[in-house]
């Protein structure tokens, strides 16, 4: 599985799916998880420099093992699926929950696994740069922060948002991570696509090493935000929006699909769950 590091000797060959990692036969002492760790964030930030690749988001341990075995060359979380998952919603998983839950897929995982990370719990002990750092112990090859504040249910101002990723980006440079800087104005109905530039542009400045804005779809505005920015832009991958191969030509290098795999998943549940209360069938199962 690429970015697998064997800890004895550094070759990458695909670590067993079940039971202890042993390595791949070769004697010597182990290089440790820093190593490995290390090692996945730089597999990560690598995949980045050119083409382009889909970052799916699973939310728990069995559907991260499914998209793994599928191929899938990097995965990330979705705090949305990870809120909903725990009986919680998205912006409501506290940072302890969040490390647990990065924690827990790391454990399984052979491949670079980001974070959704949302504003990286500033206002929780040490701030950002203790999430950062607690984020990068658990695992993490990368992690997000974003401008929307849900405490005050508004886009942040973008000089404090700005300082926010330049520490983000400090934090992240000491530790190896990829940070992700995400500007949110197209998902709350917020401003217009100049200030997304904009703020992309300063967040690049400031340190992200990929940018993002959730929500834009059409070509000509996913267009000006790869020309514009000089950053690898992640684009998430809506029905609306135009398919991989098309975003690829636009110079996206990364798309991600946030909540939607988590979604698709529960009204499939839902389906047969009502099927089951108002027929008694099970058609759903086949």
């Amino acid at each position: 599985m690429p970015g697998w590091v064997c800890p004895h000797c550094r070759c990458r060959r695909v670590a067993p799916r079940v039971g202890k990692v042993s390595g791949c036969g070769r004697t010597g002492p182990p290089l440790g998880g820093d190593y490995v760790a290390m090692t996945l964030c730089d597999d990560f930030r690598d995949l980045h420099a050119e083409g382009t690749f889909i970052l799916p988001n699973p939310w728990d341990r069995g559907s991260a093992l499914a998209l793994e075995n599928m191929g899938f060359r990097a995965l990330a979380t979705t705090s949305a699926g990870l809120g909903r998952s725990i009986g919680k919603d998205d912006q409501q998983v506290t940072r302890d929950e969040l490390v647990e839950h990065v924690t827990r897929l790391v454990s399984v995982l052979h491949v670079p696994l980001s974070v959704d990370s949302e504003r990286l719990h500033p206002d929780d002990a040490g701030g950002i740069a203790e999430t950062v750092r607690m984020l990068a112990r658990a695992g993490a090859s990368g992690c997000s922060i974003e401008d929307y504040d849900p405490d005050s249910g508004s886009i942040v101002p973008v000089q404090e948002a700005t300082e926010a990723v330049e520490t983000a980006a400090a934090a992240c440079a000491e530790h190896g991570l990829v940070l992700t800087a995400r500007a949110e104005n197209h998902l709350y109905g917020a401003g217009d696509l100049d200030d997304t530039v904009e703020r992309l542009v300063r967040y690049a400045e400031a340190g992200a090493e990929v940018v993002y804005a959730p929500g834009l779809w059409a070509r000509s505005d996913i267009g000006r935000v790869v020309a514009e920015t000089g950053r690898p832009v992640n684009v998430l991958a809506m029905p609306e929006g135009p398919a991989v191969p098309e975003l690829a030509a636009l110079g996206v290098r990364r798309v991600s699909t946030g909540a939607r795999l988590h979604g698709a998943a529960h009204r499939c549940l839902l389906e047969g769950a009502r099927e089951l209360l108002d027929t008694g069938t099970s058609e759903y199962g086949r």
